[in-house]
């Protein structure tokens, strides 16, 4: 069992940065990947970015790349998101969620628990 509980959404404008945390519970936090995914209202779920179990291997989705970064600490139980030059098309919940292994990956289906998500929304 893991709780992932996300922070650090927001309201800014477009061109501001934001960081968006996610602690987690439970499981041993250097067991599993970790994830990234947005939902914007009416569309559905998308993936953002993933970080493999001790942060060696990253990805991103193509709208992201160059402008968010992903990380984590595991001696704090935390997996990051900078988020640069933000533009009004990322205004979405962002959810993290916890891998069912130790690979990143983009897919929702290698994600075993997801967090309440955190609103963040870009004005121009």
């Amino acid at each position: 069992q893991v709780q992932l509980v996300e922070s650090g959404g927001g309201l800014v404008q477009a061109g501001d940065s934001l960081r968006l945390s996610c602690a987690a519970s439970g499981r041993t936090f250097s067991s599993y990947a970790m994830g990234w995914f947005r939902q914007a209202p009416g569309k559905e779920r998308e993936f953002v970015a993933t970080i493999s179990w001790n942060g060696g291997n990253t990805d991103y989705a193509d709208s992201v790349k160059g402008r968010f970064t992903i990380s984590r600490d595991n001696a704090k139980n935390t997996v990051y998101l900078q988020m640069n030059s933000l533009k009004p098309e990322d205004t979405a919940v962002y959810s993290c969620a916890a891998g069912r292994g130790r690979t990143a990956s983009w897919l929702p289906r290698e994600y075993g628990y997801w967090g309440q998500g955190t609103q963040v929304t870009v004005s121009s």
